[in-house]
């Protein structure tokens, strides 16, 4: 009886222990560099404190009458020198456990805007990202593509 039972904790313990790797590797599936929809960014997405955030890390046209491209239409003025090269777009997102990053914030440098959004898996290497207002059937999405090395 003992023998079943020390087993069967085993066995659980073990069940236990893959369930949770298998969900680490879920969550981190995102991390890397994405290609923005008309590649012109890269975005490397990366994690930090349990959260996960996105910074633009190349650009196809970085600059502009000669100078590089900067973060011309924040709404803080005080802003508006950063360099867009580097520059956070994706904050704060989470894993919900399933196949969805949300409660997240992302940056349109375009036109200064910051809009709720939640990101998941289109298809293997094709990344959803859905920005939107109030609720998520009032936005815009867009699809990454994952970089290969």
């Amino acid at each position: 009886m003992k023998t079943t039972l020390f087993f069967m904790s085993f066995i659980i313990a073990l069940f236990l222990t893959q369930a949770t790797t298998v969900f680490a590797e879920k969550e981190d599936d995102i991390l890397g560099q994405w290609y923005s929809e008309n590649n012109e960014s890269l975005i490397e997405i990366y994690k930090h404190e349990g959260l996960f955030y996105g910074k633009l890390i190349w650009l196809k046209e970085p600059m502009r009458r000669g100078d590089y491209k900067k973060d011309d239409f924040n709404p803080d003025e005080k802003l508006r020198d950063r360099l867009l090269i580097g520059l956070v777009i994706l904050k704060w997102f989470k894993f919900d456990g399933d196949n969805e990053w949300k409660d997240g914030k992302i940056y349109d440098p375009k036109n200064g805007k910051t809009y709720n959004c939640y990101m998941e898996f289109e298809k293997q290497d094709v990344l959803k990202i859905r920005g939107y207002v109030g609720i998520s059937l009032i936005g815009r999405s867009t699809y990454w593509t994952r970089k290969k090395n």
